[in-house]
């Protein structure tokens, strides 16, 4: 897969190693979707994920990322904070990230308290990664209008960014309102760092109006990233902010075998004992159950959910995961580079019935052949 560099006009290809881009350092965080495979207990899925963090930090990573999820196995974290609560209780360096808390569907209010909590807790180790989400199943069974997300996240962060570094808050927006309020305790961070979700061009030029960095879709292909981070760089210059003071992070399936053809082979093996449609179908599906229809404000999404999570392993292999040799591997995280992320957070098969084992063997791998081409 070939796309095109801004600076050069030339194509650059994320699994050659004769593109032209920037070595350096780059910091590798970890996923943890909390998905409950077929067999497992839920206690199970809560041990495994705590005993890959504690394993992630012995091999050096700078951080690990939770997702939230409800009701569904698709991933059974439903409290952020607290999981990383209990976390930062098992680790001492490693940072805590959210990756993401769906704002929408909390009081902004709770979250900043809880965030601030934690912060102080883990010693000033958390990153705050929040995103609209898309679940129709989780947010139709919250009672919350999904076409309201957008607004709700804008308002949610303004209000969050706010208690943290201010003494006394009053505000009166749409869906949340305090006054004379003052948050406590206050985060050891000022401010926590913060990375919005987003990929479509209209949710990036949003993210960097407010001086935040974004977070890269895990499926969102090769050159839309690179047109995310284009229209965010962009717009940050536009506007005159330091666009140098943030770093920007993009999530990837990560997998690096001995050979090429062997990590092919593995591609192949862990996509036959896997459906796709059981985690992207209508259920994940931006849908207004009014009308059956994308919700307001997801018309990027249009058909993302919809196809039964049917994706070849050439196209994963060539615009979607970072696969290979550890060569190759190491030549698409510099592309990443090239494109402007600096923070590579991995995801070594979430979805993947790994053993612990294995799966610490596949980052252990990761650990000894890719990191150190980055410190």
């Amino acid at each position: 897969m070939l796309v095109s560099s801004a600076s050069s006009g030339t194509s650059v290809d994320p699994g050659s190693d004769k593109a032209a881009v920037p070595a350096g350092k780059m910091k590798f965080s970890s996923f943890h979707l909390f998905h409950q495979h077929d067999g497992w207990s839920e206690k199970q899925v809560y041990d495994y994920n705590v005993e890959l963090v504690e394993y992630l930090e012995e091999q050096g990573f700078h951080g690990v990322w939770l997702a939230e999820h409800h009701f569904r196995n698709y991933g059974l974290c439903n409290n952020v904070p607290a999981m990383l609560s209990h976390l930062a209780g098992r680790t001492s360096k490693i940072r805590l990230g959210s990756g993401v808390i769906i704002l929408p569907l909390h009081n902004p209010i709770m979250i900043a308290e809880e965030l601030a909590q934690l912060d102080l807790l883990s010693n000033g180790r958390v990153d705050f990664g929040v995103g609209r989400g898309y679940q129709s199943l989780e947010f139709s069974r919250f009672g919350v209008e999904l076409s309201e997300a957008r607004e709700r996240l804008e308002e949610g962060l303004e209000l969050i960014h706010r208690l943290w570094a201010e003494n006394e808050v009053s505000f009166e927006g749409k869906f949340y309102r305090c006054e004379g309020l003052e948050l406590k305790p206050k985060p050891l961070q000022r401010p926590i760092p913060t990375y919005v979700a987003s990929i479509s061009p209209d949710t990036v030029v949003r993210c960097a109006q407010r001086n935040l960095p974004i977070l890269g879709d895990p499926v969102a292909t090769w050159s839309s990233l690179k047109r995310a981070a284009d229209t965010w760089h962009r717009t940050m210059d536009e506007l005159d902010f330091d666009a140098g003071a943030h770093e920007l992070c993009a999530m990837r399936t990560v997998y690096v075998g001995e050979t090429n053809e062997q990590a092919r082979e593995d591609l192949a093996r862990f996509e036959i004992g896997f459906d796709r449609a059981k985690v992207i179908n209508s259920q994940s599906a931006p849908l207004d159950p009014k009308t059956g229809k994308i919700a307001k404000g997801y018309e990027f999404w249009e058909g993302r959910y919809l196809k039964g999570g049917s994706v070849d392993n050439d196209f994963r292999w060539d615009q979607l995961e970072i696969i290979g040799d550890p060569e190759r591997v190491i030549q698409q995280v510099r592309t990443l580079q090239s494109f402007g992320y600096n923070n590579l957070m991995c995801d070594f098969g979430s979805t993947r019935p790994f053993p612990i084992k294995e799966m610490k063997r596949v980052i252990k791998f990761f650990a000894d052949e890719v990191m150190p081409a980055f410190a």
